[in-house]
């Protein structure tokens, strides 16, 4: 049987770090004398909900198995997306549905967004919207397992592998808290240092510090309706967040182990390929759209700008890049499903995977060749485990049938191929923007209610990578064991 007590105490101690944070947008709004009453009833309530429950079971130890784990991750989810989702419905005028889909969004570090006039929506919701992200970034589970030892003494593994994504769980200390804790810490010192970059650049502290949360998150939610285009004549601004979206997107325990002083903790296959990929794709962009800029620096600047935020997906515009042409927006598309490091606030399927992938596909034809032969796979001189290989394989027959549902129902519901085709993609890959309807220039808001519904599970599938969500449907993890 699931232990009912323990998902409680964890999701209600999450609830309370959570809805404590969202009590910092309140004070701002409440500084600048905005509508948040209604607001601050409901995240006070939520929080006071919260506290309650936990400390109703203070004196239950809690017990984490695979079960547990699993529901627990989802009903965090869940349940943060309407306390997410509260704010935005009560203050901003827009219906449930719409609310629900922008905080999945905020918390998924999607970035698609329900919002057509960003700069009209009051501060407080700006911040709001942002915090979401900075929040969900890097894990809910992995902020409740970091900050909470309270709640389980010796910390959860098994919390951490529900929510961590990648091929695999890694820690750097003993003991998962203290992993979580340094995660986190070197999370802040990113935040802080983006947030005094753009401040250094002539950002004001408050959009200095939205586009930090944002972009260390790798979410994409601006402040500007033109997004980070806004401010596409500051090369400063635009390369500062380059920077930032690039190392966002790079494994966090290497940056661990290299500000611990190992000086080879970015000597990994996949950080190469992932820096490759992206040099790559930035330079057959920018030769791609020769005619489109007289300025070859500014053209440099623009492609790159646009394939580190879609390949990291932070989903940030510089401009409208679908009026680009069919090759440029092919290169785009590619770098959409690639996605970042293992370890990162990156979502989409992760480069490791498709090292792994190809490795196994050359494994295979080597195989073919010489049936007797014994060949393993290595990655960083290491083998790696045919149920590994396996769970790979496994995750992109699920990655790509998600997108393929989602893309058959919006096509099938009547919109457009390139609209269909971005959405399914974009949602599931946690990227934001898409194309045609949903581009850069466009948003969200037009879908219905349930449009939105389905699209809010599809971004919370690509953000738990999959497994995570479709163990639910099977009758082995219901059943007694």
């Amino acid at each position: 049987m699931i232990n009912i007590k323990s998902i409680l105490k964890f999701t209600s101690a999450v609830g309370i770090i959570v809805f404590f944070l969202f009590l910092v947008p309140v004070g701002l709004g409440f500084y600048y004398h905005e509508n948040i009453n209604s607001s601050s009833y409901a995240i006070s309530f939520l929080l006071i909900l919260n506290i309650v429950i936990f400390f109703s079971l203070k004196n239950y130890k809690m017990s984490f198995g695979i079960k547990e784990s699993i529901v627990s991750v989802n009903f965090v989810w869940i349940l943060l997306g309407i306390g997410g989702a509260l704010p935005l419905y009560l203050q901003t005028g827009i219906d449930f549905s719409s609310a629900f889909f922008e905080a999945i969004s905020g918390f998924t570090t999607t970035g698609a967004t329900v919002y057509s006039d960003i700069e009209d929506l009051p501060r407080n919701i700006l911040l709001h919207r942002s915090l979401m992200h900075w929040i969900g970034g890097m894990g809910i589970i992995v902020l409740g397992v970091g900050l909470f030892p309270l709640i389980n003494p010796s910390g959860s593994l098994s919390l951490f592998k529900a929510e961590s994504t990648g091929i695999s769980t890694d820690k750097i200390t003993p003991r998962i808290k203290d992993t979580a804790n340094k995660l986190w810490g070197v999370y802040l010192l990113f935040t802080i240092a983006n947030i005094l970059c753009l401040k250094f650049f002539g950002m004001n502290w408050f959009d200095a510090v939205n586009h930090a949360f944002a972009t260390v998150s790798t979410g994409g939610f601006s402040t500007k309706n033109s997004s980070l285009g806004f401010f596409a004549n500051n090369s400063g601004i635009m390369w500062t967040t380059i920077f930032f979206m690039v190392i966002s997107g790079i494994n966090f325990l290497a940056h661990i182990r290299f500000l611990s002083g190992d000086l080879r903790s970015y000597n990994l296959e996949e950080i190469k390929w992932y820096l490759v990929l992206l040099a790559l794709l930035s330079a057959i962009l920018t030769f791609s759209n020769m005619n489109d800029f007289t300025n070859f620096y500014t053209n440099i600047m623009h492609s790159t700008f646009t394939i580190v935020s879609i390949m990291t997906t932070t989903g940030f515009a510089s401009l409208d890049y679908s009026t680009w042409s069919h090759f440029s927006i092919a290169i785009i598309l590619i770098a959409m499903i690639i996605g970042g490091n293992a370890g990162s606030t990156a979502g989409g399927a992760k480069v490791i995977r498709y090292i792994i992938y190809f490795k196994n596909i050359s494994l295979e034809i080597r195989r073919s060749l010489k049936p007797d032969s014994i060949i393993s796979i290595f990655i960083d001189e290491k083998p790696i485990k045919n149920s590994i290989i396996s769970s790979i394989f496994g995750f992109f027959s699920l990655f790509i049938l998600t997108i393929f549902f989602v893309m058959i129902y919006l096509y099938a519901r009547g919109y457009d191929e390139m609209t269909a085709i971005s959405t399914a993609m974009t949602t599931v890959g946690n990227v934001g923007p898409g194309f045609s309807l949903v581009g850069p220039a466009e948003n969200y808001t037009f879908f219905s209610w349930y449009d939105k519904l389905l699209l809010s599970i599809a971004m919370i599938i690509g953000r738990l990578e999959c497994y995570t969500v479709f163990i639910l449907l099977s009758k082995t993890f219901w059943k007694k064991f």
